[in-house]
């Protein structure tokens, strides 16, 4: 099993009392799948995807990553496993305004020691179509060409899962289809899981599995299978 968590929850502190975020979850992601979270503003899935991602800790319970279980890590271990096995793309973007589009993407690769980081951010960036935006930078790009950056950058260590944040939500309709087709043609060639929080619901089903999260609480969606 690629991901699994077990019982897996996470409360924060606040002025009136505990606050439940996550209740206690078991889940399990084989290799390859496509899963759609779904749910209101406040459920707890952005949370959900940050505790599988390793960007959050636990209050209890645990997740395993490709059987390597996030808790028994520290952070600097944790960040390996990050940079080893998981991409990551954050609605917001989440560019560095000082790099060009062709420094963002390596910048990665080059953390994790890989020679041909170059040569490798280049011919991502040329695949999402951006092969001759290389020396702008994101002030100097639209939203569109932005996410595409950031999809580029999270698969620039060719991740064995991918973590994607509401990764259309600030995309107007048009550009948003296009991220997602791109999403989608490079989870099948890389054969990356992808695992995506959104509230778009024809975006959630062009996923093998949707997941739906409510108060904190995870349940499957039930769909007719033709």
């Amino acid at each position: 099993m690629l991901i699994q968590t077990t019982r897996l929850k996470k409360d924060v502190e606040t002025s009136e009392g505990i606050l439940h975020i996550l209740q206690p979850t078991d889940l399990q992601i084989t290799a390859g799948e496509t899963v759609a979270i779904v749910g209101a503003s406040g459920s707890g899935k952005s949370t959900l995807l940050s505790l599988l991602a390793g960007l959050d800790l636990a209050s209890a319970g645990n997740v395993s990553i490709d059987n390597v279980n996030l808790g028994d890590l520290d952070e600097e271990q944790r960040a390996k496993v990050r940079a080893d096995k998981i991409g990551f793309i954050f609605q917001s973007f989440l560019l560095i305004p000082s790099l060009t589009a062709l420094e963002n993407v390596m910048l990665p690769a080059e953390l994790a020691g890989n020679k041909d980081a170059e040569k490798q951010a280049g011919e991502l960036l040329t695949k999402v179509g951006l092969g001759d935006r290389l020396t702008h930078y994101p002030n100097q790009l639209s939203g569109g060409e932005q996410q595409r950056v950031a999809i580029a950058r999270a698969f620039v260590g060719t991740p064995k899962i991918l973590f994607a944040d509401e990764p259309t939500g600030n995309l107007d309709a048009a550009t948003g289809h296009k991220v997602e087709d791109l999403l989608f043609q490079m989870n099948e060639e890389s054969g990356t899981t992808l695992v995506m929080v959104t509230h778009d619901s024809e975006l959630a089903e062009r996923c093998q599995r949707v997941l739906r999260m409510e108060a904190g609480r995870l349940t499957e969606v039930e769909r007719d299978v033709a």
